[in-house]
């Protein structure tokens, strides 16, 4: 019998393991109108991760390893394109509000920037939630713009909803969650990283 379904006694409520398919994501530039509420069309999205550098260094006949930087990973979500609002539509709006212009104007010498492009997009959110549709993880990327937009593929013989893909490239993220954590992992006030 798996240990989420283990009887531990009257004092301890029993937990089911996170779920994959229990998330929203809120996109604060797509969903501004709407006040703020969770993308509903929001088909998959990859979780927030970071890769450590390692540095090498030898000695004699031996080799030694120590951290270096910190690059967090690229984010990838899957929306479905709804009628309204029009995701393929909003998505490219929001390139143009990003600074980018077709060049069709001889007189435009307006470019792209990190200020208009994570500006467009806003504030992106990534909830993991339990059945009561609490939260069990709070990922908030900070700086994020889109680097990658893909309208999707058209078939005749498909029956398939039309999908975006859109990849996003973050600062950092931090982590925000209900349980606490040791003094190890987040220090004596917490982390600008993880807020446990």
């Amino acid at each position: 019998m798996a240990f989420w379904s283990t009887n531990f006694g009257e004092d301890t409520a029993l937990k089911d393991p996170k779920r994959k398919f229990r998330f929203t994501v809120e996109i604060q530039g797509i969903n501004a109108a709407a006040g703020g509420a969770a993308i509903w069309y929001a088909k998959t999205v990859s979780k927030p991760s970071f890769q450590i550098a390692a540095a090498e260094h030898k000695y004699l006949n031996h080799t030694f390893y120590y951290p270096g930087s910190v690059s967090w990973q690229d984010v990838s979500l899957t929306l479905v394109d709804p009628v309204d609002p029009d995701m393929a539509a909003t998505l490219s709006e929001m390139i143009e509000v990003a600074g980018y212009s077709p060049p069709t104007d001889s007189n435009s010498l307006t470019s792209m920037s990190k200020a208009k492009a994570a500006g467009a997009l806003g504030t992106v959110i990534i909830t993991q939630i339990d059945s009561d549709g609490a939260p069990l993880e709070t990922w908030t990327l900070w700086n994020s713009f889109i680097t990658e937009l893909k309208y999707g593929d058209l078939e005749y013989g498909g029956d398939d909803l039309t999908e975006v893909s859109v990849t996003l490239k973050y600062d950092w993220a931090r982590l925000e969650t209900p349980q606490s954590t040791s003094s190890a992992v987040a220090g004596e006030g917490g982390s600008s990283f993880f807020n446990i």
